[in-house]
């Protein structure tokens, strides 16, 4: 199946468990993955046929910027569940990463990686 790739999509929100996350906020970066049929767009060259990268943009802005999780993990399925939501798009790999988290050592970035396709999500 085509793909489609977006990566490294930033957001400021205020995600977190501790009291300061939410309340001081921190950088985000998401990475999806979209699994599709691209091959009417590729034949045709009609945007009509795409699936708009745009559009799935503005989704995981939407959902980043319009809620708050106390877990990464949830936050990435909550990514997950809406872009599926587009029934063009049979599977998606979301990657968010956490370069902020409040670890003991230093470190380059946390991240969540998970895989939900359509089967799994009940749709």
């Amino acid at each position: 199946m085509d793909r489609i790739i977006l990566e490294d999509l930033s957001f400021f929100a205020y995600h977190g468990l501790h009291d300061e996350e939410a309340r001081l906020g921190q950088r985000f970066h998401v990475d999806l993955t979209v699994w599709a049929d691209l091959s009417a767009a590729g034949r045709s060259d009609n945007y009509d046929d795409a699936i708009c990268y745009a559009k799935i943009t503005r989704t995981v802005e939407e959902v980043v910027m319009g809620q708050r999780f106390k877990l990464i993990e949830r936050l990435a399925q909550a990514i997950a569940d809406a872009v599926l939501a587009d029934k063009r798009i049979g599977k998606v790999a979301v990657r968010v990463h956490k370069p902020g988290a409040p670890l003991p050592i230093a470190t380059g970035r946390v991240s969540v990686a998970i895989e939900r396709s359509r089967d799994e999500s009940g749709r």
